[in-house]
């Protein structure tokens, strides 16, 4: 039995306007919608899961969109970048296309000997589409607008901001089985080799930094994937073990989670690839519905009527 860590399963984060934010990912990025659903905690908030065809973990990328949110700060203790894996010669592609659509971008970088280019989503969410210097074969959603050959495969790396890297290195080294793969000036890329793609964590240590402010535009938590409830409770034995709280297993209908903070402040999720995203919807018709958790069914009617229309 595979009992590793399996690179990033999704990354959730916060948005202001709710269609704003579903309008840029579907039709300026072209992820697929794959799952439309409400905060567990707040139902009147959507939950949105953006990804490709079928929601592979390590394409996920969710959002709660609160509107009127506070636009965040970047800063320490806070995942600051989201890494996408691109085809190679895309990036003139995307260029033209964050032009077109009034996109705030930089230009085109290289760091670790990958291109890379930043942009950045309504709210001020950071990004940068990645050339990979691995083979990535993810076969990644495509749209009218954006084909195969310029289409995101899915999550290349993330980039956390920290003043000091020791105790956040030792989670990814000593409980996740992660292992520093080369350095650049204060930026320490640490990489498992579990699983090719999805599989990259950035440490970018920042003594001065100040705190980062966590509201729209901003990460809220990343999830690390395993394969199955057995590895998960491996996993938390692990953290207890470290000497970290973590809570008891949820149910997220769509994976089982474990949450806990690691030292260096960022809230970490470890989530498994089963049941997966299909339980309720086919894989054709993923992201067409509204899915309410259980517990709020009875009060479909009240929520659709409070949910921002999209289209």
């Amino acid at each position: 039995m595979e009992d590793r860590i399996l690179g990033i399963h999704h990354i959730t984060a916060i948005a202001g306007e709710a269609k704003r934010n579903y309008n840029f990912y579907t039709n300026i990025l072209g992820l697929r919608l794959v799952k439309k659903t409400v905060n567990f905690d707040d139902p009147y908030t959507y939950h949105f899961y953006y990804g490709d065809k079928v929601g592979t973990p390590g394409s996920i990328l969710t959002f709660f969109p609160w509107e009127g949110m506070q636009a965040g700060r970047r800063g320490s203790r806070q995942v600051t970048e989201i890494g996408y894996s691109v085809p190679q010669n895309s990036l003139d592609f995307w260029l033209s296309r964050f032009e077109k659509h009034n996109v705030i971008y930089n230009k085109i970088s290289e760091k670790f000997g990958e291109q890379y280019l930043t942009f950045l989503d309504p709210d001020g969410l950071k990004f940068e589409l990645i050339t990979s210097k691995q083979s990535d074969t993810r076969l990644p959603w495509e749209t009218e607008q954006i084909s195969g050959e310029h289409a995101l495969k899915g999550f290349h790396n993330i980039s956390i901001t920290t003043n000091k890297m020791e105790a956040t290195a030792n989670v990814l080294t000593n409980i996740f089985g992660y292992k520093l793969l080369e350095s650049h000036v204060n930026r320490h890329r640490f990489v498992t080799d579990a699983i090719d793609t999805a599989n990259i964590v950035d440490l970018v240590e920042a003594p001065g930094e100040s705190i980062g402010h966590v509201a729209a535009g901003s990460v809220h938590h990343v999830a690390f994937r395993v394969k199955d409830d057995t590895v998960l409770m491996h996993y938390r034995d692990k953290v207890v073990a470290a000497g970290l709280n973590i809570t008891e297993k949820i149910d997220r209908n769509y994976f089982y989670s474990l949450y806990f903070r690691e030292p260096g402040g960022v809230l970490f999720e470890i989530a498994t690839d089963n049941p997966g995203f299909a339980i309720d919807e086919s894989v054709e018709e993923l992201g067409s519905g509204l899915k309410l958790p259980a517990q709020y069914e009875s009060s479909r009617d009240d929520i659709t009527k409070r949910l921002a229309v999209l289209v």
